[in-house]
C-alpha cells in the first residue's frame, strides 16, 4: 500500500470540497479548482477529512494511489494558502520587466524574450533580478516557472542565467592558463 496514498487529507476551515463521480471541486478563500481523475481511485469524504482509496491491487491503480492523493492535497492547499515560487536572474545586463500580461526577459539574446502569463497566475518583479510567481494551481505554477527558467538556464562556468531562489549551481573550473 502506498505510504503517501493512505494518509488522510485535512480540509481546512473555510474550504469546501464537492465530489461528483470522478470530478473533484475544491473551493476556498483564494478561489476554486476542479479536476477529473481516472478510473481506479475513489475519493471518500468523512467529516473534515478526505480519504483516497484504490479500487484494486492492479499495478496501474497502485501507481495512481499516491499521485492522486498528492494532487488533491495540492488543490486543497492552493485554494486555502496558495503557492509561490521565486526565480533569480544572474548576469550583467540580465533583467526582467512585467508589462501588462507579459513578462519581458532580457537575458543576453539580441532581442528581449516575451512570455505571455497564463490565466490564474500573478507575477511580481520587486527588483529587476527577482521574479515572484503566485498561483492557486501548483501544476500550472511549476510548469510556467520551469518554462521561464528554460529560457536561459544557469551555466556552470560563470553561473549566469535564470535560477530558482536558493538553488545551488555546481561550478566548474575553466581552462587552466599555460
Amino acid at each position: 500500500m502506498s505510504r503517501i496514498g493512505k494518509l488522510p487529507i485535512e480540509i481546512p476551515a473555510g474550504s469546501e470540497v464537492k465530489i461528483e463521480e470522478k470530478t473533484l471541486t475544491v473551493k476556498g478563500p483564494k478561489g476554486s479548482l476542479e479536476k477529473t481523475f481516472l478510473e481506479g481511485v475513489k475519493i471518500r469524504k468523512e467529516e473534515n477529512k478526505l480519504f483516497i482509496e484504490r479500487e484494486s491491487n492492479n499495478k496501474d491503480h497502485m501507481s495512481l494511489h499516491g499521485l492522486v492523493r498528492s494532487l488533491v492535497a495540492n488543490m486543497i492547499k492552493g485554494v486555502s494558502e496558495g503557492f509561490e515560487k521565486q526565480l533569480e536572474i544572474v548576469g550583467v545586463g540580465y533583467r526582467a520587466v512585467k508589462k501588462g500580461d507579459d513578462l519581458e526577459l532580457q537575458v543576453g539574446y539580441s532581442n528581449p524574450v516575451l512570455m505571455k502569463l497564463p490565466k490564474g497566475m500573478e507575477v511580481e518583479v520587486p527588483i529587476p533580478t527577482r521574479i515572484i510567481f503566485k498561483s492557486i494551481n501548483n501544476e500550472l505554477l511549476g510548469d510556467f516557472v520551469a518554462k521561464v527558467r528554460a529560457v536561459r538556464p544557469p551555466e556552470p562556468y560563470k553561473g549566469k542565467g535564470i535560477k530558482y531562489a536558493g538553488e545551488h549551481i555546481r561550478r566548474k573550473a575553466g581552462k587552466s592558463a599555460k
